[in-house]
C-alpha cells in the first residue's frame, strides 16, 4: 500500500511540473532544451520524494520499498511509452530509470529512518 503512496506522489509531482512548464515554455520564449537540466533534476527530486513518503509509509525496509517504487514507476513509464508510442526504452532511458530507482531507494532509507524517528517521539 505504501508504494502506491509513493506512485500517487510522483504522478502528482510530474503532473504540477509539467503544468507549470507548459505555462512557462506558453507564454515566455523560454525553449524546452534550455531548461532540460532543471527539468532532469526536478524529476529526480520527485522519485525521492515519492521514496520518502513510501518508506515513511512502510516504516520497514526502506531499501526494498523503496525500490519496489521506482521500478514500478519505471514500468509504468515504459507500459505508456510502449503501448502509446510502439517504443521501447533506449540505452540513455534506461540508465536514467535504473537511476531513478535508485534514487527512490535512498529516499525509502531516509524516509523510514527520519519519519519512523519522529513516530516514536
Amino acid at each position: 500500500m505504501s508504494i502506491l503512496y509513493g506512485i500517487v506522489t510522483i504522478l502528482l509531482l510530474a503532473v504540477i511540473t509539467s503544468f507549470i512548464f507548459s505555462l512557462i515554455f506558453q507564454f515566455t520564449e523560454t525553449q524546452e532544451k534550455s531548461v532540460s537540466f532543471l527539468i532532469t533534476v526536478i524529476s529526480f527530486l520527485s522519485v525521492f520524494i515519492g521514496g520518502f513518503i513510501c518508506g515513511g509509509k512502510a516504516k520497514q525496509k526502506g531499501w526494498l520499498i523503496g525500490g519496489a517504487t521506482g521500478v514500478v514507476y519505471s514500468l509504468i513509464i515504459l507500459a505508456y511509452q510502449y503501448l502509446g508510442h510502439s517504443l521501447l526504452f533506449t540505452i540513455e532511458q534506461l540508465i536514467y530509470y535504473i537511476c531513478y530507482t535508485l534514487t527512490a531507494m535512498m529516499g525509502g532509507v531516509l524516509g523510514v529512518n527520519i519519519l519512523s524517528n519522529e513516530s516514536k517521539r
